[in-house]
């Protein structure tokens, strides 16, 4: 329950407070004078979205404070004790500021929280409806909700399972997709790999092939000027193809020898020349050998193809260019891939194992979903005929309202379409509220649905906002007399113009307007004794001063003195 409520620098409003005990509270006032603000500071504290352009002008920030009867809210307790607020002998004071630069702070049980926090405590303490939340319904989310709070806790407990078995049953769902798509990439993988590694094969490529392959070609491109030219050097060191008048290195040297080993004996220092000549004629042998090999290797060269040689040599910048850059790439790619292969895993087990489980789980969902069915269709059935027997009393007498549960895709609120259908008149038929229910018929099933389900699913607070809309005279005093009940077991704030609905208050609050100052401002007051008539005058259409107007709402006022207690 809201004890009270401070408002400051918000809209027209610099400063009220409003005092809310239990029971039925209404809230009234001239258009304009600021009512407006009173819900907007509601929703503020029930962590709805912040409007910059409600903060009072030359006023840095708006802030509002509220203080809720909440220890025995056990959900309430535990999230407030989360944040390491406190709750002072059953009281929570939640506040919140909003900035005119846009900034929002939310305070619970004294200590900074989210805004987030203020609509998570909201949904267990308040239920608020306006002209928005009878559009809202008309969806089918909106009434699947409203049944399955009617159905109560057994639902409740077979729904949580449901739902948490079908989050995980999702999961396992993403899961198979995504390890179907992996193995399809493993085996990609491995269709790829293994042609590698065969074409691979193939060529058996050994380390420093490439550049001994690389000196080869080279080699063989120019092999018949390396023989030329080595053939050329053979000949003039030491070869018999001489003619008598051409003399090779050799020969001149070992002419040269012997000239001077005429002589030695007559000059010992020519031992010297002639032991380097003899020296120089081992290394002219020596070459001329070297050569001969030479001249022999190139003649078993040639032997060699080319065209292989260039071919293999293609072979391996093939594998270079794919596998590469260089030839120990394609080498260290070879193991790497053999490796990998070893790894991937198509056995396909884990697969299975989630096939069995999404099998298994579907099984559960189904018996689930059943269970689920048949207590929304009990439900439904029952909530259609309490809430056709409020409609009655609403001034809708004919009025039947239909709950159907039908079969749809299974989703995570279960595999039922619910469908709130309306006859609003006798031999009417059955049709969707979105299209056959006009403003002031929404209004009346919706407060309807809340009397009927505040029996069942008991919420502390319930705020109207114009909830009469649409609608006047009798039909009026028995929205009026729905909510007194209403206010019974739960407190009921509602916004209204109509004094039928403002006649079976227990307090009455009024926002009026201070023209007094410069600036005007509006200001909310408790309306007692002949206040509270001369309002209801005012609210009747006449003059409030008039004795009639007066009279009148005297008479409203007596005829229902029991919905005015304490609580």
């Amino acid at each position: 329950m809201i004890e009270q409520i401070q408002i400051n620098d918000l809209g027209v409003i610099s400063h009220a407070s409003l005092p809310l005990g239990p029971g039925f509270t209404v809230l009234t006032g001239e258009t304009g004078a600021g009512k407006t603000m009173v819900v907007t500071a509601l929703g503020l504290l029930l962590g709805e979205r912040a409007d910059t352009a409600r903060v009072r002008q030359n006023s840095e920030h708006s802030w509002v404070e509220g203080h809720f009867l909440a220890g025995t809210i056990a959900p309430v307790a535990e999230r407030v004790d989360e944040l390491g607020g406190v709750i002072d002998e059953g009281a929570l004071v939640l506040s919140r500021q909003v900035s005119a630069e846009g900034r929002s702070k939310a305070v619970v049980g004294g200590r900074s929280a989210p805004v987030s926090v203020l609509q998570e405590l909201a949904e267990h303490l308040v239920v608020v409806h306006g002209q928005s939340d009878q559009i809202r319904l008309k969806s089918e989310s909106a009434q699947r909700h409203a049944l399955d709070r009617f159905a109560g806790p057994r639902l409740a407990a077979v729904l949580r399972e449901y739902q948490e078995l079908f989050s995980a049953h999702q999961e396992r769902l993403v899961e198979r997709d995504q390890l179907d798509q992996t193995l399809a990439t493993q085996k990609a993988d491995q269709e790829r790999l293994r042609e590698a590694l065969d074409r691979i094969e193939q060529v058996r490529p050994e380390q420093g092939e490439d550049a001994s392959l690389k000196a080869l070609s080279d080699k063989l491109e120019s092999s018949e000027d390396l023989r030329q030219a080595a053939a050329l050097a053979k000949e003039a060191l030491s070869s018999e193809a001489l003619g008598p008048d051409s003399t090779d290195v050799r020969g001149l040297i070992d002419q040269a020898i012997r000239s001077l080993e005429r002589v030695v004996e007559r000059d010992g220092e020519l031992s010297g020349p002639i032991q380097t000549l003899r020296d120089g004629l081992f290394h002219v042998d020596e070459a001329a050998h070297a050569l001969s090999s030479y001249l022999s290797a190139i003649a078993e060269g040639e032997a060699l193809d080319l065209e292989s040689v260039m071919a293999r040599r293609a072979d391996l910048s093939g594998l270079m260019r794919d596998y590469g850059p260089t030839l120990d790439d394609v080498l260290a790619f070879e193991k790497s891939a053999s490796d990998t292969l070893l790894t991937i895993d198509l056995s396909g087990d884990r697969r299975q194992e989630l096939e069995a489980q999404i099998a298994s789980d579907q099984d559960t969902l189904d018996r689930l979903g059943a269970e689920i069915t048949q207590q929304r269709r009990t439900a439904a059935a029952l909530l259609g005929e309490r809430v056709s027997a409020e409609l009655q009393a609403l001034a809708m007498p004919d009025a039947q309202l239909v709950i159907d549960v039908s079969p749809r895709q299974a989703t995570v609120s279960g595999a039922d379409q619910v469908s709130f259908l309306l006859a609003a008149h006798s031999g009417a038929t059955p049709r969707p509220m979105a299209k056959s229910a006009s403003g002031g018929e929404l209004s009346r099933v919706m407060l309807a649905l809340e009397v009927v389900l505040a029996e069942a699913d008991p919420v502390p607070t319930f705020i109207f906002d114009e909830v009469d809309a649409g609608v006047g005279g009798a039909t009026a005093l028995e929205i009026g007399k729905r909510l007194a009940r209403l206010a019974q077991s739960a407190q009921v704030i509602c916004v209204t113009h109509l004094a039928q609905v403002a006649s079976y208050a227990d307090t009455h609050l009024s926002v009026f307007k201070d023209r007094s100052g410069e600036v005007t401002e509006s200001s909310v007051r408790v309306l007692e004794a002949e206040d509270r008539v001369a309002e209801l005058a005012r609210m009747l259409g006449g003059d409030q001063d008039s004795d009639s107007a007066r009279a009148h709402a005297r008479e409203m006022l007596a005829r229902h003195p029991v919905s005015r207690s304490s609580g």
